[in-house]
């Protein structure tokens, strides 16, 4: 099996940089640099039509959408563990978790982000008040979830879910209200934020806010 992950640090690749690391499997970076527009360059391009990260190239064969890739990861390693085994009482669960993410949650933050280049500038300001609401609304779904005591979302076991809702989390962290402002979210993200893994993905990334002291 052979990987390369092309990325911008802290953008939506930065979950699948992260699985990679967790699985501890050989593979390849290349820096797609957002702010200088490589995005855009033709070569990419050919990899990536939509002119976004993450693109993981999977035994030669470019493949997109962190969550889909973060599910492909998981049903190519199944001893790592990171999703339940196909038949398993969990296994819906799972599911129905990532495609929220992936169709409520990470549109949102797009929305949020990108309100005034991706629409109409006029319009930016109403965007950004429903994608706010909509934001908070998950962050405080999730944090009823884990109210239970559970160590991670879909129970015992860290899942991929757990890797895409932390980086949608980091996200939150300068809007009016972050994820951390919820208690059980709070405990959550500190307790993700000392993984090994996640350590060495932020310093591979160069990454230094949103860390625990």
């Amino acid at each position: 099996m052979s990987y390369i992950l092309y990325y911008s640090p802290g953008a939506a690749s930065m979950a699948v940089h992260w699985m990679l690391l967790e699985l501890g499997v050989e593979f390849e970076t290349r820096l797609v640099d957002l702010d200088a527009g490589e995005q855009r360059t033709e070569e990419y391009l050919r990899l990536n039509p939509m002119g976004r990260v993450p693109t993981l190239v999977v035994d030669g064969v470019p493949r997109t959408e962190s969550a889909a890739l973060l599910m492909l990861l998981a049903e190519r390693h199944p001893n790592a563990g990171l999703a339940p085994p196909p038949g398993s009482p969990e296994r819906p669960e799972w599911f129905e978790m990532m495609i929220y993410l992936a169709n409520t949650l990470l549109p949102a933050m797009r929305a949020w982000f990108y309100a005034a280049t991706d629409g109409e500038p006029e319009g930016a300001a109403a965007v950004k008040s429903f994608a706010r609401r909509q934001i908070e609304a998950s962050m405080a779904r999730l944090d009823s979830l884990i109210g239970d005591g559970r160590p991670y979302l879909l129970g015992d076991r860290l899942t991929t879910a757990d890797l895409l809702a932390v980086m949608l989390m980091r996200w939150t962290r300068n809007m009016p209200r972050p994820a951390t402002s919820w208690s059980n979210l709070a405990g959550y993200i500190q307790r993700l934020r000392s993984m090994p893994t996640f350590l060495e993905l932020n310093a591979r990334e160069g990454l230094t806010e949103w860390q625990n002291a």
